[in-house]
């Protein structure tokens, strides 16, 4: 059972406002959004390789969203220069 559409927006978006504003960077609540739901889906599939788990509640996908969001900023900007 995961957090569902609605959880997973909500879940995401605190998750990337939470890492712009560790990162300082200016993005706007759609980029944050998306930065949450992209690090947590990345950063989940990292860990399932190593034969981590993280559970499909709210906390521990926050936590994965926002590591998951930091490192998509840092690599953003390692790309960009």
């Amino acid at each position: 059972m995961g957090l569902g559409i609605i959880g997973s927006i909500i879940v995401g978006g605190l998750a990337g406002w939470i890492a712009s504003n560790i990162m300082n960077a200016n993005t706007g609540i759609f980029l944050n959004i998306i930065l949450g739901i992209i690090g947590a889906v990345v950063l989940n599939a990292i860990l399932q390789l190593l034969g981590i788990y993280a559970a499909s509640a709210w906390i521990p996908q926050l936590i994965v969203g926002l590591i998951g969001a930091c490192l998509l900023i840092w690599v953003w900007r390692m790309v960009k220069g």
